[in-house]
């Protein structure tokens, strides 16, 4: 695991519920990723593309029966990505909710 560290890639809100909701599974299928999200198939098909493409998340494809099935996994840089951006995030609250002497006070 990594420190703190504030991921661009990641942070985008779409790309932020995306890797969260991998980060609580071992697979996700392309259709429970899908409905989760709210996303289209081509919209869901980008944002894994960009996270595969950075060496965040690994896609298995297979077929099943006649139909072809989709899965999505974090990668362990993926996992330690998002580690450090949930751990950026919350040094960004707390230095936030505790400010130090002499900077803004609250009305």
């Amino acid at each position: 695991m990594t420190g703190a560290r504030f991921d661009e890639l990641i942070h985008p809100s779409t790309r932020l519920s995306l890797v969260a909701t991998l980060a609580a599974a071992d697979w996700a299928d392309f259709t429970f990723l899908k409905d989760r999200l709210g996303l289209s198939d081509s919209a869901l098909s980008k944002q894994l593309a960009t996270l595969e493409e950075a060496g965040y998340v690994s896609t298995e494809r297979r077929l099943d029966g006649s139909r072809r099935k989709v899965r999505a996994r974090l990668t362990s840089a993926g996992r330690d990505a998002f580690n450090g951006h949930v751990a950026a995030l919350q040094a960004i609250v707390a230095n936030a909710a505790s400010p130090t002497e002499g900077s803004a006070t609250r009305p």
